[in-house]
């Protein structure tokens, strides 16, 4: 019955009748069908029914449990072949089947997906080498925007999935300047001036039309591959030729911030992939965010372009009023302008503008308000330690790094985190390259300023002093008594008393520390007070 339903299938695909080959193709057994339909695609059929057998595959590839015989070497082999990314070896025709290549591009996506087996395969195979030469002809009219999808978002899965494929990509097949090229062409720039960019036939205009459907699709995946294959650039030392092809890669990007696409959705989801891969940019290649000149109706500041800054702040506040997913969502973009603005002295004057402007509200705590600094502010006590630190970092960067600063913008009490953290629980300020510009406090910062309690950032109603009218030793009877409760509790394990070390940083007051002062300091007491009858 098997050797009748498989001649009855033979006579189907040689026919050259697509439909009805698939149709008997998805009726045979199951079981079996994997290794009859790689069988077919050895032989030289006709590209419907080569079709036909693809579309099967890519079917089936779905399934991991129907993926054993294609993530074999050979079947892996038999598949690159038919989607033109084979190296020299096999038949390939002159001129290609599109349809067939993207077909084959599919099922090969979903086999690297699904299988290590595969993933290995691929990369013994030299996948990645194929293509690369077809990224090559980013330029070339012959392929379409299908098959440039497809070789994309195989190249994005093997680089994220295999660290060796990685790292051919990135050093072997110099692959942020293939990359590089390859949205170039996607997003169809030229070129005034060195690091400066426009779109071609719009050179000059202010506003850009929005990026279509397909080419913002592209621009995406390449973006995501870019991600994978710089992920360590920004922790390691770059030369001259590297820096310089960053930051061409960096100008192309701030077109990407600076462009739209169709809906605000696919325009925010292209801006996140375009932060993501800023922040693997090594440090000194972020200058060019600032590069472009100055044009009428740029957003100036002391002579700089800050279209992108702004647009980069924006984004990092949308994300934070959504609210989800911090981690994730708002590190990448805050962590970004984090670095800029500790290295470029006028993207740190400029945000600190937009979120540390001269304080005057001092009768709320800094974290009440709608304010970006009151939102910050509160992050800076979230429950998850990344979101705090990053929170702190940026707003102690925008201060200089001065503690005081600091505390005059944050509160005591939410900046006490990072402040423990560097040292720094004793005032002063961390070495850094800040230029000398003055903190200019407003009138009624100056006149509140006696009164602000530095602990909660803002104006206190007068309490009245607990101690009023009880005598040095009375003062001196109570604050024991605080000391021998703290020593209780603590070795209870109820808390941890701690103490500023010699260091500047938080440490622990360890028991026996906190019972001698409790029982030592507080007999001197008694027997210097021997003679008076103190409660």
């Amino acid at each position: 019955a098997m050797k009748m339903d498989l001649n009855a299938i033979i006579e189907k695909m040689e026919t050259g009748d697509q439909d009805a080959a698939l149709t008997a193709l998805q009726t045979f057994n199951k079981e079996h069908l994997g290794e009859l339909v790689l069988g077919f695609l050895e032989r030289d059929l006709q590209p419907s029914c080569q079709l036909a057998c693809l579309e099967t595959i890519r079917i089936l590839s779905r399934d991991k449990k129907s993926l054993v015989p294609f993530a074999t070497h050979h079947a892996m082999q038999i598949l690159i072949r038919h989607a033109g990314l084979g190296q020299g070896e096999g038949f390939t025709p002159e001129i290609p089947d599109l349809e067939v290549i993207v077909e084959a591009l599919k099922c090969l996506c979903n086999i690297v997906f699904n299988s290590e087996v595969a993933q290995e395969a691929g990369a013994e195979l030299q996948l990645i080498v194929g293509l690369a030469e077809r990224l090559k002809q980013c330029r070339e009219p012959q392929w379409n925007h299908y098959v440039r999808f497809f070789d994309l978002r195989l190249t994005f899965l093997i680089t994220a999935l295999r660290v060796d494929v990685r790292a051919q990509l990135a050093c072997e097949l110099r692959g942020v300047s293939l990359l590089s090229e390859a949205l170039d062409a996607t997003l169809s720039l030229c070129w005034p001036d060195m690091y400066e960019v426009a779109r071609a036939g719009f050179d000059g205009c202010s506003e850009l039309p929005p990026l279509g459907r397909q080419e913002t699709e592209r621009a995406m995946e390449i973006l995501k591959i870019l991600f994978n294959v710089t992920f360590d650039s920004n922790r390691r030392k770059v030369d001259e030729e590297e820096a310089a092809t960053y930051r061409h890669l960096g100008a192309i990007l701030r077109h990407c911030i600076m462009s739209t696409s169709e809906g605000e959705e696919r325009t925010e989801e292209m801006h996140s992939h375009t932060v993501n891969l800023l922040g693997n940019l090594p440090l000194p290649c972020l200058d060019v965010l600032l590069m472009p000149k100055v044009q009428q109706g740029s957003i100036e500041y002391i002579g700089v372009n800050m279209d992108a800054v702004k647009v980069l702040l924006e984004f990092m506040e949308k994300r934070l009023d959504r609210g989800n997913k911090l981690k994730e969502t708002l590190l990448p973009s805050l962590n970004l302008l984090t670095e800029s603005a500790r290295i470029h002295r006028e993207t740190r004057k400029f945000l600190r503008m937009k979120v540390l402007p001269p304080l005057r509200d001092v009768k709320n705590r800094p974290e009440v308000g709608n304010a970006l600094r009151n939102k910050l502010v509160r992050l800076m006590t979230h429950i998850d330690t990344d979101v705090k630190h990053c929170a702190a970092e940026f707003l102690f960067v925008l201060c200089k790094e001065s503690v005081s600063r600091f505390i005059k913008y944050t509160g005591y009490g939410n900046a006490a985190g990072l402040l423990a953290a560097r040292g720094l629980m004793r005032g002063g300020r961390d070495p850094g390259h800040y230029s000398e510009d003055e903190d200019s406090d407003t009138e009624e910062y100056r006149e509140a300023k006696p009164h602000i309690n530095p602990v909660t950032g803002r104006v206190e109603e007068e309490q009245p002093n607990p101690m009023e009218g009880m005598t040095e030793e009375q003062k001196e009877y109570e604050a024991m008594k605080l000391v021998k409760m703290f020593d209780k509790l603590s070795r209870g394990q109820v808390i941890q008393p701690m103490k500023i070390g010699a260091d500047g940083k938080m440490t622990s007051l360890e028991p026996q520390e906190l019972h001698y002062l409790a029982s030592q300091q507080f007999g001197e007491s008694n027997n210097s007070d021997s003679d008076s009858d103190t409660n």
